[in-house]
């Protein structure tokens, strides 16, 4: 009953985008509009139904799209800016490694042929299996990819990282070919559930918003006893750190941050990072890490940029000045999966992890996280 009364609260009070009436929605010519996606979590898209099957997508700097019904067409005198997605859409080239799972949480990887990333870079089962068995096949990567192959298999939609606009040259080709971009920005959504709640953006284009909803209730319910739990008061530090031995820190306000926040722990960086630049970390001199994160609580490296460490001791090869800090002594040194920042809808389970290390949880119930002996 008090998680059943939790959840009704949390939809009621902290879900300010549950209520979508037809206010915001958008007259279509020849379209009479039906009812909006209902989105908790998410900011940075909108979805507007129509009747007889058209949706159109709205995302925050990136676009709209209005997704035909298939044998349908797309009314006349659309406006210039709004791009046509028809479905069928089952013939995708992803680049944007992140939208993958999304794909693999709807069971939709077969509506995906082409990849923008090679077999041995996905930490998604599902992908590699695909590849593996040459239904996904590698086209190229964001800055270099096989125009040939993606024409030959007659390419429907293009979902691209914002890598993209580095190389706006490779958008206006694909499109010079008839092939609509669509530019994913789940990365931005200033909630971690935000984050997970693209799943639906993707289940609007194969049809499949019944499942993503179901998939997306699982993952907060799992988070239910997390919120309604009292802080811990601990702090945590999230990090790793590169190749020239600069620290790389996840700003303040960074999703990750949150998620140490909704865990009941507390990021030790309080003041860190500027809402004007886009990148989500900083990198800082070791004495800096040193000075802020010394007495955390809680140490969590980050595999996922150069891959997984087993030990202390690896860690310490790395930075011998880590020895000294609070967490090393008390044995409370994490390491994260490399399938962490692949796994998108798998947010939930990470908080449900910090939670876990903030209050003595066992390393072998957890799914991301790792302890560092």
């Amino acid at each position: 009953m008090k998680k059943t009364m939790f959840l009704l609260l949390l939809l009621l009070t902290l879900l300010p985008h549950a209520d979508v009436s037809a206010q915001g929605a958008e007259e279509l010519p020849g379209l009479t509009y039906d009812h909006s996606m209902e989105l908790s979590y998410a900011e940075r898209f909108s979805a507007d139904y129509y009747e007889d099957g058209y949706i159109l997508i709205t995302i925050e700097d990136g676009g709209r799209y209005l997704v035909v019904p298939e044998g349908g067409k797309a009314p006349e005198s659309l406006e210039a800016d709004i791009t046509v997605l028809q479905k069928p859409l089952d013939r995708i080239y992803l680049v944007a490694t992140s939208a993958m799972d999304y794909f693999a949480a709807l069971d939709g990887i077969d509506s995906l042929r082409l990849s923008g990333t090679q077999e041995d870079g996905w930490y998604i089962p599902e992908a590699k299996e695909a590849m593996e068995a040459g239904d996904l096949l590698y086209a190229g990567k964001y800055s270099a990819p096989d125009y040939e192959l993606i024409v030959s298999e007659g390419c429907d939609l293009a979902i691209e990282s914002t890598m993209i606009y580095h190389t706006p040259e490779v958008q206006e080709m694909l499109e010079d070919f008839d092939i609509p971009v669509l530019v994913e920005r789940s990365s931005y959504e200033p909630h971690p559930l935000g984050r997970a709640e693209w799943m639906k953006l993707y289940a609007a284009l194969l049809g499949k918003e019944e499942q993503a909803q179901q998939s997306f209730a699982e993952q907060t319910e799992k988070l239910a006893d997390v919120l309604d739990g009292e802080k811990s008061g601990k702090t945590v530090a999230f990090f790793y750190i590169s190749s020239n031995g600069y620290v790389n820190v996840r700003k303040t306000n960074d999703y990750v941050s949150k998620m140490i926040e909704l865990a009941g722990g507390e990021y030790v960086f309080q003041d860190l990072g500027d809402e004007e630049n886009a990148l989500s970390t900083v990198n800082m001199q070791m004495e800096d890490f040193y000075a802020g994160a010394k007495d955390a609580d809680v140490l969590i490296y980050n595999s996922t940029i150069d891959g997984q460490i087993e030990n202390l001791d690896e860690l310490f090869e790395k930075s011998a000045l880590l020895e000294d800090f609070r967490a090393v002594k008390e044995g409370n040194v994490w390491c994260t999966t490399q399938n962490l920042f692949q796994k998108t809808t798998g947010l939930a389970d990470m908080i449900v992890d910090i939670h876990a290390i903030l209050n003595g949880g066992e390393p072998e119930d957890m799914t991301y996280l790792y302890p560092l002996e």
